[in-house]
């Protein structure tokens, strides 16, 4: 009997663990280094999101919502200091299309759920790309799979790159 449970204690558990959530950067970005021109344009570029392929979205995410950090600057290292935008999506995977920062007109449907907490002239009505000045600082994303009821259903991370 126990060898039965333990049996089915592994292929509940390695099925949960396949339909699991997962981000993947889609390239030029690849989570190392933040590709030229996609930094602020305070640093010369004129950068976007990174678009990213998520997949093993769970059953009834209605939106992706993506907060976008930066590690090593502490007053925007945390919920969403770099924006947080909503994605709407329907099934069991989705491609984010990057979209323009230092804006809230976004395409398709994606919305400011937060603006930028940056200020002064890094201030950003919706996403601040990287603007560290090329201090080698690390940024990331906070994929949140939500429900229509606007509860989140499951989370993930990627590492967007260093700048």
């Amino acid at each position: 009997m126990y060898r039965a449970l333990s049996a089915a204690f592994l292929i509940l558990f390695a099925g949960a663990a396949w339909a699991e959530m997962t981000v993947q950067l889609v390239p030029p970005w690849d989570g190392k280094k933040v590709p030229a021109g996609q930094q602020c344009s305070l640093h010369g570029g004129k950068g976007s999101t990174p678009p990213m392929k998520v997949t093993g979205l769970p059953q009834g995410t209605a939106y992706l919502v993506v907060e976008y950090n930066d590690k090593d600057y502490r007053p925007l290292s945390r919920k969403g200091g770099h924006g947080t935008l909503g994605y709407p999506v329907k099934g069991s995977s989705a491609n984010l299309p990057a979209v323009p920062g230092m804006t809230d007109k976004l395409p398709g449907g994606v919305t400011v759920v937060r603006k930028a907490q940056s200020t002064g002239q890094y201030a950003s009505s919706g996403y601040l790309p990287p603007c560290s000045g090329g201090r080698g600082n690390r940024y990331f994303a906070v994929i949140q799979a939500v429900g229509s009821d606007g509860k989140v259903i499951e989370k993930a991370s990627v590492d967007i790159g260093r700048y």
